[in-house]
């Protein structure tokens, strides 16, 4: 299919209904991520079905999808809008990091290579001089390198879901809370633990590293002084 002038892949018309409506939530979700669109913005189905070149139906099931995964708030007297970020979503959030991130880190570490943990060493090099815009996507770069071998493919989904929703508030700390050097160091640890293949001690840093930020921005979050991201 020709392509319209300054379209994009995200903006284009997929052939399928099912297609549409991943392209639309990709979008979305993205632009929420980035702050493109803030906290309680109106989502109006025939404008975004406008954007996009489809029916309002697709638009609607991408807005479900978004719903379900706490981007966005669907209410019968407000219509969508996009979900404001908060002490508790956040906090559950890394709860269920966690409990899904420690998992994975403890079923990996047999099978994890050192080709894999040099791998993971090379991400976090790249993030260290990386802009702020590309740090989500290198962060989840990195976690991902360190559970591939783990060998759960629905726990790996699990964690692909709760990093797609601790991306909008990392952005957040990295902003707000000097967050990137500190995470670095961070990862720098859980890396010599890997590499010594110490399971108590590779789970401890990750514990502490996804708790310590999260309880940080919280407490920011509730304090009502944040930076934009």
């Amino acid at each position: 299919m020709a392509s319209l002038p300054g379209d994009s892949a995200a903006t284009r018309r997929p052939a399928r209904r099912g297609d549409q409506v991943v392209a639309i939530a990709e979008a979305l979700r993205a632009d929420i991520i980035g702050g493109v669109l803030p906290a309680d913005s109106p989502l109006r189905q025939e404008v975004l079905a406008g954007r996009f070149g489809v029916s309002r139906m697709p638009v609607r099931e991408a807005l479900g999808r978004l719903d379900q995964e706490g981007f966005v708030i669907l209410s019968p007297n407000r219509g969508a809008r996009v979900a404001p970020v908060s002490a508790d979503d956040l906090r559950e959030i890394y709860e269920m990091r966690v409990a899904a991130e420690t998992l994975a880190l403890r079923l990996a570490l047999p099978e994890l290579s050192n080709a894999q943990i040099e791998r993971a060493a090379e991400i976090q090099t790249l993030m260290e001089t990386a802009p702020i815009a590309a740090f989500g996507q290198l962060n989840t770069e990195f976690h991902k390198t360190l559970y591939g071998p783990c060998g759960r493919r629905r726990l790996l989904a699990h964690i692909d879901s709760l990093s797609l929703a601790n991306d909008r508030y990392l952005r957040i700390a990295v902003a707000s809370l000097d967050y990137a050097d500190t995470s670095h160091e961070e990862h720098r640890a859980l890396l010599r633990a890997c590499r010594r293949r110490d399971e108590k001690k590779a789970v401890k840093r990750l514990t502490r590293h996804i708790e310590d930020a999260g309880e940080a921005l919280a407490k920011l979050l509730e304090s009502s002084v944040l930076a934009k991201p």
